[in-house]
C-alpha cells in the first residue's frame, strides 16, 4: 500500500513549507556506479529534514534516453533503471513521509521522447491509432506564430521524419515530439499517468511547460483556454481522489498570462513566479528594489489559498523571455560576461557564481524568497554556495554532482571523477574541497548554517505561513524594501537594503500590537522601539527580520 503523507489532512500545507529541488542523477550515488539514484536521495533525507525542508521536488525519474535530463520520457510508467526501481521510489516516499517531508514528481505533459513506443508506432503507420497522438504536416507551415523556444539549438518547430514521411511538431528539442491534446486518447492517458504515480504516494506534481499543450492556427499557441480546461480537470481529479495533493505550474509567461493559472482557486495551487525572478537579480545589480516592488504590486495577493512558488535558480538557465530588450542587455552585462554561460537568450549559471561567490549576497536573496508570501523553492547545493561548469554543454553545467564532503568526487559517489554522470566542479573557489556539506554543517557561521537558521525561524513564526497578507511599509529608506506579514497577534517585519549605502527608516507597527514586544530574527540592524514605531539603521546590502507580538496590557 502506498505511503500517504499528512497532505490528506491539510490541503494548504504547501503555504508553510520550503521545497527543495533534487536532480536525482546529481544528488547522491548509492550504488557506486557514478550516477545518482533514488536510493541516494533516500540516504540524504535526514540532511534535508535537518535543513528544515518540508517537501522535495524530484526531476523526472521515468525511463529516458537522458538527452534532456529525463524530460524526454520513453516510458511514463517505469522508473529508469539507472535510478533504481519502482520499489526504490516507494521506499523513498515512505521514508520521506516518515520525516514529514512530502514528495512532488515532475509531470511532463507536453511532449515525449522520439524513442517512446507511442511515437515509434505513430511514425511507422499512418493508420495507427497513435498517429493522432502527435501533430503532423506535409508543409511545416502550420502554427507559424509559435516561437522557437530553444533558439540556440532548433531553427524551427517542425522537423521532417523520413519514417513517417511527414513533418512532426515539437515546441522544444527535435527529439521531443509534442503530444496532440485534441486527441481525447492523449487527454485521458495523461490523467492515467498522473493517477499512477499519485497512487504510489506522490503528494503532487510540478507540471512542465504547461502553456503549450494546445495549438491553434493564428495564435502564439500558448496559454490558450483549452490549456486551462485540461488542468482544471486534472486538479478536480486530484482533489477528489488524492486530497491534499498539489499542482505547481511552470508557466514562463507575462504577468497577465501567468496569474490566470491560479484560476479561481480550482486550477494550480502554486505557480512558479517567473515574472519576479529576473527582476530580483536586476534589482540586486542596480542596488534598487523598485522593480521588485512593482512586480509584487502586480501579482499579490493570490486567489483562494493559492501561492506563488518563488525561486532564484533551478535546473534550467536563468530565462529572460519576459524581459525587455534593455533589461536583457542590462542582465547580460551584470551576469553574463562569460560568453559560454549565455544560452537561449538567458544565462546558465548557478546562484553563487552569479553573485561572485559572495555568501552574504546569496544569503540576502535567499532570505528574501523565504520571507515573501508564498512558497520558496531552493535548488540543491545553493545552500552551500555550489559552483558550476560553464564548459559543459547545454544546461548540464548547473547540474553537477552534489558536494557532500571534500575530495575529488565530493562524497557524491565512491566512483572516481572520470566515471561520474557529470564532471564535478573544478574551480578552486567552488570545488568540493572549498564548499561541501560536512565542512559547513560544523561551522555556525557558514552559509549552510545560516540558511538553516532562516528556515527554522520561518517555521517558528506562523505569520510567515498565512498566505498573501503582505503589507508594504511606508517608512522605507532609499534603496530599502520593507514589508510585514500578519499572523493575528504576531506580525513579522522584514527590511532589505539593496543599496550599497547604509539606510535609516521608521516603520509604524499596527495599533493592535501596542504595546509591542519585538524579537529580532536573522540578519542585523540597529533599532529602537518607541511609541509603536520601529526606527532602524541598516548597513548596505543587508537585511533584518523581526517578530512583533502583543506586549503586556
Amino acid at each position: 500500500m502506498a505511503s500517504r503523507s499528512p497532505s490528506q489532512r491539510n490541503a494548504h500545507w504547501f503555504r508553510s513549507t520550503v521545497v527543495y529541488e533534487v536532480v536525482p542523477r546529481s544528488f547522491r550515488d548509492a550504488n557506486g556506479d557514478g550516477v545518482g539514484d533514488l536510493a541516494g536521495v533516500t540516504e540524504k533525507l535526514d540532511y534535508l529534514a535537518d535543513l528544515g525542508i518540508g517537501a522535495i521536488w524530484l526531476l523526472p525519474f521515468y525511463r529516458s534516453p537522458w538527452r534532456d535530463e529525463g524530460y524526454d520520457i520513453a516510458d511514463h510508467y517505469t522508473v529508469d533503471p539507472s535510478l533504481g526501481t519502482v520499489a526504490d521510489l516507494d521506499r523513498l516516499v515512505h521514508e520521506a513521509h516518515a520525516r514529514s517531508i512530502r514528495v512532488l514528481g515532475d509531470l511532463v505533459t507536453n511532449h515525449v521522447s522520439l524513442e517512446h513506443p507511442w511515437f515509434q508506432e505513430a511514425r511507422r503507420d499512418r493508420a495507427s491509432p497513435y498517429r493522432s497522438w502527435f501533430l503532423w504536416s506535409d508543409t511545416a507551415k502550420e502554427f507559424s506564430r509559435s516561437r522557437v523556444i530553444f533558439r540556440d539549438f532548433e531553427r524551427a518547430n517542425w522537423t521532417w521524419d523520413d519514417v513517417a514521411g511527414q513533418y512532426y511538431f515539437h515546441r522544444f528539442y527535435a527529439f521531443q515530439p509534442d503530444l496532440n491534446y485534441d486527441s481525447p486518447e492523449v487527454h485521458a492517458e495523461m490523467l492515467r499517468v498522473a493517477r499512477f504515480w499519485l497512487g504510489h504516494g506522490l503528494d503532487g506534481y510540478r507540471c512542465d511547460a504547461v502553456p503549450y499543450l494546445y495549438k491553434r492556427e493564428g495564435t502564439r499557441c500558448q496559454s490558450l483556454p483549452e490549456v486551462h480546461r485540461f488542468f482544471r480537470e486534472l486538479r478536480a481529479m486530484m482533489d477528489a481522489e488524492f486530497p491534499g495533493s498539489v499542482l505547481v505550474a511552470e508557466a514562463n509567461q507575462s504577468v497577465p498570462e501567468t496569474v490566470p493559472y491560479f484560476g479561481d482557486g480550482h486550477e494550480f495551487q502554486m505557480v512558479m513566479h517567473f515574472p519576479l525572478m529576473p527582476n530580483l537579480f536586476l534589482a540586486w545589480g542596480e542596488g534598487d528594489p523598485r522593480r521588485v516592488r512593482h512586480v509584487l504590486r502586480a501579482t499579490l495577493p493570490t486567489p483562494n489559498g493559492s501561492a506563488w512558488a518563488y525561486f532564484l535558480r533551478n535546473h534550467d538557465e536563468v530565462t529572460l523571455e519576459q524581459t525587455s530588450d534593455d533589461e536583457r542587455e542590462m542582465f547580460l552585462w551584470l551576469y553574463g560576461r562569460d560568453d559560454r554561460t549565455v544560452i537561449n537568450g538567458g544565462i546558465r549559471r548557478r546562484l553563487a557564481p552569479m553573485l561572485d561567490g559572495d555568501d552574504a549576497s546569496v544569503l540576502f536573496l535567499t532570505a528574501l524568497v523565504l520571507s515573501l508570501p508564498g512558497t520558496p523553492f531552493l535548488y540543491y547545493g545553493d545552500e552551500i554556495g555550489m559552483g558550476d561548469r560553464p564548459d559543459i554543454a547545454d544546461r548540464d553545467g548547473v547540474r553537477t554532482p552534489m558536494q557532500w564532503t571534500s575530495g575529488p568526487s565530493g562524497g557524491f559517489s565512491t566512483s572516481t571523477p572520470d566515471r561520474l554522470v557529470r564532471p564535478p566542479v573544478i574551480d578552486p573557489k567552488y570545488a568540493p574541497d572549498a564548499r561541501n556539506v560536512a565542512d559547513q554543517a560544523s561551522r555556525p557561521g557558514s552559509l549552510l548554517s545560516q540558511v538553516r537558521r532562516l528556515i527554522a525561524w520561518r517555521k517558528a513564526h506562523p505569520a510567515e505561513a498565512v498566505g498573501d497578507d503582505f503589507s508594504r511599509s511606508n517608512g522605507e529608506g532609499p534603496g530599502v524594501l520593507a514589508f510585514s506579514r500578519n499572523g493575528g497577534s504576531t506580525r513579522t517585519l522584514h527590511i532589505y537594503n539593496f543599496s550599497r549605502d547604509a539606510a535609516s527608516g521608521s516603520l509604524r507597527l499596527p495599533r493592535a500590537l501596542e504595546p509591542a514586544v519585538l524579537e529580532p530574527g536573522p540578519g542585523e540592524a540597529s533599532w529602537t522601539l518607541a511609541e509603536g514605531r520601529l526606527s532602524y539603521r541598516i548597513q548596505g546590502r543587508s537585511f533584518a527580520w523581526f517578530a512583533a507580538s502583543t506586549g503586556p496590557k
